[in-house]
């Protein structure tokens, strides 16, 4: 589900006990974990492009100030705001009143805002080179190419200039003809509609034809009188939208579409540049997401070449990163597949003939860091020890040889140098909030570089522990428990449960805070619940396997590992089973609701945010992956529709959502509601104006506030 990741910002704090007094507060969980709270880090830290140096933005004498270090030499200052200031008044160019952000990764150029214009400062030459002008750097979808052309959307419209010249790319842009944007409502790892060649002088960009989808009103409240906006909205098994993918020639200011053909409901999806930017490659999903081409074209006419390879599957294929080409090698590239199970790295050759899986196991890679200088080793970050862990580790693209370059038992953030030779390690724990190491790859040696303090020190805090239970199948299923403080074993203890149990999402993790950004368990913890989450079937980072559990049957696995977490809480001696209550968010929310309407004496209360109620009314792309569409599968969608169970409902029930919501539409809590007074079932109900998705900014405290009153109401 698109912006599902949102749900873990609902997650849980993950400290051990200590002995101090302080107690939480609201603002404390909600607002000050981002800011006094949060960890403490190196701000900006980075590698200089082309070097084995890396820089990061410092507080001297309560300035800002660039500093540089390596591995071998201690860090000096690099760049303060007055030296910044005189090499832009030097190349004639205005000054800044305050440090800006600066990438030093890109050439030999530091990139940076410069009162609103986004420039390129030559640090060699001390020329400046304005890459987007503040004129339109307002505008939609701004991304610039490497030869000095920026294109952008300006009334639904594809627009392409060099800063002298502008040509207008499209000229019947609408609502219903949308260009330059992303498209498949952010399926399939799309997160944006344009697409620079290397040469940064063609642009493929994707334009979506609407016209055929049913317009969704989204009110806005805050008008007056109130105003309706309208929406594409695609639901499952209805008619989708039509792609087709554009390319242009900035220098010829020539326009193809590439000839993608029949259906023309079908997905295009991970677009690819070849290294010397001929052609384009696509992954071509079928509407069903069974049956993948890897297609390539002519990028000069949009002829279609030929199809790479091909991936079929049972239930579903899900492509999210487009092919990479290896470095110094433009006839091989790199797949991602989960083909074997468990995402893993595949080498090709341009001909679509298999070279050689470079990785395999009972493990995810989870994400590719580059190549090194040589194009003979490739970075990856992988779930090889546990799938709580991320490790970095290397394989050499001639051997296969793979090798562990992060250590121990730990969640590891990192950033390899261009060389290859030195990677910028990030890790935590759940009772340290963060060191930051500089590893010589070749060496295997280290050197620590920062070490947060705790940000919870001096607070009362519930123990933490990350454990594993069996499901009733015996697979192992990811818990985590807080105890309140002070806790006694002799003593009963109400609890609250939080889970999700979708797809694109991990809610356990080993990392401090436990991956998540907000105290609120702890915050529980500390007015004496238990807190718990589990990992349920159809969570991510588990393999092919574990996610496909719920093929057409959403719900039904979930509530089958909830039972087993139920049954493991219950067989615990200080579990007050009579007072416990469970909360989940979007397809946490779904889950919610249906465990307490098929359960209906196991939960004393529930907290439902954003949630699906029926499955028939959420978008095309992501249910009929899960569930076909309801024409294929009626059984599988009636179980999913909660308006049809709700008289089971037993315990307390309180639905939210915001009136703004364009992922799981207000629709789904409404029609819940109507059914509960059809049924005269009381429910309660609580919408947040103005909000989508999610509930954030200076909300998001009176959201948790209103969450922590239900339950402490309900659940004593």
């Amino acid at each position: 589900m698109k912006k599902i990741i949102l749900i873990l910002q609902f997650g849980v704090a993950a400290t051990f006990s200590f002995a101090q007094n302080k107690i939480l507060t609201m603002e404390d969980a909600l607002v000050k974990n981002r800011t006094t709270l949060a960890p403490e880090n190196l701000r900006q830290l980075q590698f200089i492009y082309g070097t084995e140096d890396y820089v990061y933005l410092k507080k001297i004498n309560d300035k800002d100030v660039w500093v540089k270090g390596n591995f071998k030499n201690t860090e000096t200052p690099f760049l303060s705001l007055e030296q910044l200031n005189q090499k832009l008044k030097a190349s004639g160019n205005d000054t800044v009143s305050a440090m800006p952000v600066i990438q030093f990764n890109k050439s030999a150029e530091w990139i940076m805002n410069v009162n609103g214009n986004k420039v390129a400062f030559d640090a060699t030459t001390g020329k400046v080179r304005k890459i987007i002008n503040k004129s339109i750097s307002g505008k939609e979808n701004v991304e610039e190419g490497t030869a000095g052309y920026v294109a952008y959307v300006d009334s639904f419209n594809l627009f392409v200039t060099n800063g002298t010249l502008t040509k207008q790319v499209t000229k019947d842009g609408s609502t219903d003809i949308v260009y330059a944007s992303s498209v498949h409502r952010d399926e399939f790892g799309i997160i944006k509609g344009t697409f620079w060649s290397n040469n940064g002088k063609q642009l493929a960009f994707y334009k979506m034809d609407q016209s055929m989808v049913t317009d969704y009103p989204i009110i806005d409240w805050i008008q007056r009188p109130a105003k309706n906006v309208n929406i594409k909205y695609p639901m499952a098994g209805d008619k989708s939208h039509h792609v087709t993918i554009g390319v242009y020639n900035a220098e010829t200011q020539s326009l193809v579409y590439l000839k993608t053909g029949e259906p023309k409901e079908q997905y295009l999806t991970n677009i690819a540049w070849s290294p010397d930017d001929k052609y384009i490659f696509v992954a071509v999903l079928n509407r069903a997401q069974n049956y993948l081409k890897m297609n390539q074209y002519e990028a000069a006419s949009g002829l279609f070449i030929k199809t790479i390879f091909e991936e079929h599957d049972d239930k579903y294929i899900e492509p999210l990163t487009p092919i990479l080409f290896v470095k110094n090698n433009p006839s091989q590239f790199i797949w991602q597949s989960n083909r074997s199970g468990w995402n893993h790295l595949y080498l090709y050759n341009i001909n679509g003939d298999l070279l050689k899986q470079l990785t395999r196991g009972n493990w995810e890679v989870l994400d590719v860091k580059g190549f090194d200088a040589t194009g003979e080793n490739l970075f990856y970050v992988a779930t090889e020890e546990s799938p709580v862990t991320r490790n970095l580790y290397q394989v050499n693209i001639r051997t296969g040889t793979s090798k562990r370059l992060t250590q121990e038992f730990l969640a590891h953030g990192t950033m390899v140098s261009t060389s290859g030779n030195f990677v910028i390690d990030s890790y935590s724990t759940i009772d340290s909030a963060g060191t930051i190491q500089l590893i010589d790859v070749k060496a295997g040696k280290t050197k620590v570089l920062f070490k947060a303090s705790n940000p919870l020190a001096g607070y009362a805090l519930g123990k933490v522990s990350v454990f594993t239970i069996d499901s009733k199948n015996k697979i192992p299923l990811y818990c985590r428990m807080y105890k309140p403080i002070n806790f006694d074993s002799t003593k009963k203890y109400p609890v609250i449960v939080f889970w999700y149990g979708g797809s694109h999402a991990q809610l356990i993790g080993n990392g401090w805070n436990a991956n998540s950004s907000d105290y609120w368990f702890q915050y529980m913890a500390q007015k004496g619940y238990v807190v718990f989450s589990i990992d349920t079937r159809g969570s991510d980072n588990r393999g092919k396997a574990f996610e496909q559990a719920m093929f057409r049957k959403i719900g039904e696995v979930q509530l089958e590992d909830m039972m087993s977490g139920v049954t493991y809480l219950k067989s615990l001696p200080y579990i007050d089973d009579k007072n416990m209550g469970l909360f989940g968010w979007s397809f946490g929310g779904f889950n919610t609701i249906n465990f307490m309407l098929r359960h209906p004496d196991v939960f004393k209360a529930g907290v439902a945010g954003g949630p699906v109620t029926d499955w028939k009314y959420y978008e095309v792309m992501y249910t009929e992956r899960y569930m076909d569409t309801p024409q294929e599968n009626p059984e599988g969608y009636a179980s999913t529709d909660l308006t049809r169970q709700v008289d089971k409902l037993k315990g307390k029930l309180l639905l939210i959502h915001g009136l703004q919501d364009p992922v799981v539409v207000q629709q789904h809590s409404v029609r819940f509601v109507r059914a509960a007074i059809d049924k005269n079932i009381q429910v309660d109900y609580m919408i947040y104006p103005g909000h989508e998705h999610n509930v954030r900014g200076k909300d998001r405290a009176h959201l948790y506030q209103k969450i922590t009153d239900y339950f402490m109401q309900n659940i004593k």
